[in-house]
């Protein structure tokens, strides 16, 4: 059997029709919902990641294929195999999996995929190359929910490093945006910033804390010590 064959046996062999059921519902696979379609097989994250590390040396064709699947863990497994890669890869190793990554974008389309890869292969491969991140700025004015993640997630690598310019830009451009996902993303990294320069945090909530969403504005402040957190709440 092929690497592609055994990885998805290999997957196969933890699943649990029980769990299944409950990731289903977790992460929202019913008609409408973001995660429309998604078929799990019911494991847990560690054991995914078990699977994964048998096939570091993954073919990019197969990784094209299987993130092309409705099985959810097929893709989970893949990602997690392009992004230890692109840790252990030189900058010439890594702009491979970033262009391989966008061409195969539509298979990044849940919150754990984006979260889990989106730091590191995008923006891990624009800090270090240090070339243009306009690419960030488009996807953040798509239509689609995961792109728009994605260009939030990705400025996290960015924050580490204590550069907060396109996080705030991008956070600007999203700050009224209307899906949950997206307001969480917002909250969630400018929280980020916050807890490494609380003072930046603020200069970008006093210009929008009264209009941004609720959840937006719960995620970013989530750390104030509670006199603070309530006045932003209340408006004072």
């Amino acid at each position: 059997m092929s690497d592609l064959d055994n990885l998805k046996k290999d997957l196969r062999s933890f699943q649990r029709p029980g769990k299944a059921k409950i990731l289903q519902r977790f992460f929202k696979t019913g008609k409408g919902e973001y995660g429309e379609g998604d078929i799990f097989l019911g494991l847990m994250t560690d054991e995914t990641r078990s699977v994964a590390k048998k096939y570091p040396s993954l073919a990019l064709g197969y990784i094209s294929k299987l993130l092309a699947s409705k099985v959810h863990e097929e893709r989970v497994a893949v990602v997690m195999i392009l992004t230890s890669r692109f840790r252990k890869a030189d900058l010439a190793g890594k702009k491979e999996i970033y262009d391989f990554y966008f061409k195969n974008i539509t298979g990044i389309n849940n919150w754990d995929l984006v979260d889990s890869s989106a730091p590191e292969i995008v923006g891990g491969f624009l800090f270090l190359s240090g070339g243009p991140r306009e690419i960030l700025y488009e996807l953040a004015k798509s239509d689609d929910l995961w792109q728009k993640r994605i260009a939030m997630i990705a400025t996290f690598y960015f924050i580490k490093e204590g550069d907060y310019k396109d996080a705030l830009k991008i956070a600007e451009i999203l700050v009224t945006d209307k899906e949950d996902l997206i307001q969480k993303a917002v909250g969630w990294m400018l929280r980020e910033i916050g807890n490494r320069n609380q003072e930046i945090e603020e200069k970008f909530l006093k210009r929008f804390y009264k209009t941004m969403p609720r959840t937006m504005l719960r995620y970013a402040i989530e750390k104030f010590p509670e006199a603070k957190r309530q006045g932003y709440l209340t408006g004072v």
